[in-house]
């Protein structure tokens, strides 16, 4: 899982957008309209990085298909100290 992480929030042109988005989930599950509101992105663009999220299983939705929300995965949770590092990486924060 590390090097998931590491891959697709910090080594790809996506990384900080999708750290943008782990961010907002961490602070509060939310739908993909209410992450594109919340950072003002386009709803494609963070539907986009949401697939991407979800095809590295770091995050999943409910089982609701219209407004499903946006968690971190058992795997995403069992790797927390990891992907809090990537996330500080990624943001500049050396602390």
């Amino acid at each position: 899982m590390e090097g998931v992480l590491w891959y697709v929030l910090a080594s790809s042109r996506g990384g900080p957008t999708r750290v943008r988005i782990l961010r907002a989930i961490e602070e509060r599950p939310r739908n993909a309209n209410q992450l594109a509101e919340e950072l003002e992105l386009d709803y494609t663009t963070v539907r986009h990085h949401l697939d991407v999220l979800m095809e590295n299983n770091v995050v999943r939705k409910t089982d609701e298909d219209y407004a499903a929300v946006y968690l971190f995965t058992d795997r995403a949770r069992d790797n927390w100290e990891t992907l809090q590092e990537v996330l500080k990486t990624v943001e500049g924060d050396d602390d």
